[in-house]
C-alpha cells in the first residue's frame, strides 16, 4: 500500500515537541502517511523551540530528543529539491509569508496538502489541514 503524502509544516514540528497530541498522531500515522518537511521549516522549527523550550522549563536535551524522535517519522526535503518551483511557491505565499514557500513548494511537489496551524497558507493553492482536522485526512 502507497502511503499518503503531507508536508508538515514548522508550527506542527513545535507542538509535536512541546505538547503530546500532535506527537502521537505522527507517530501513530506514519505506517500509513509519509510524511516531508521542507529543510528551511526543520530549521524553523528548531529555532523557535530554542527560544521556547528554556521559557516552558524545557531543557535542551530533552526537546531535542523529542524532535529527533518525531523526525524519526518524518522525512526531509532538501531545498535543492524544491528550486524547480520555488518561483511559483513564493509567488503563491507572497502576499502572506514569503518565509512559508519552502511547504508550499513541497505541498506542489508531492501534490499533497499541508498540515499546518498557520492561516497564512489559506488561498496559496494547496490544501490545509488543522490538528483539529487532521485525522479525516488520516482516514480515522
Amino acid at each position: 500500500m502507497q502511503k499518503k503524502p503531507l508536508v508538515v509544516d514548522a508550527n506542527i514540528l513545535i507542538r509535536a515537541v512541546l505538547g503530546q497530541r500532535v506527537r502521537r498522531l505522527i507517530l501513530a500515522n506514519c505506517d500509513t502517511v509519509a510524511f516531508y518537511v521542507a529543510d528551511a521549516n526543520y530549521e524553523e522549527a528548531a529555532k523557535y523551540l530554542a527560544q521556547l523550550a528554556p521559557v516552558r522549563g524545557i531543557s535542551d536535551r530533552i526537546w531535542r530528543d523529542a524532535l529527533d524522535t518525531v523526525m524519526t517519522a518524518i522525512q526531509f526535503v532538501a531545498l535543492e529539491e524544491l528550486r524547480h518551483v520555488e518561483v511559483e511557491a513564493t509567488a503563491r505565499i507572497s502576499g502572506r509569508d514569503v518565509r512559508d514557500w519552502p511547504a508550499v513548494a513541497a505541498a506542489m511537489l508531492f501534490e499533497c496538502p499541508v498540515w499546518t496551524e498557520d492561516a497564512d497558507f489559506f488561498g496559496a493553492g494547496v490544501p490545509t489541514w488543522t490538528t483539529e482536522t487532521i485525522e479525516i485526512y488520516f482516514g480515522k
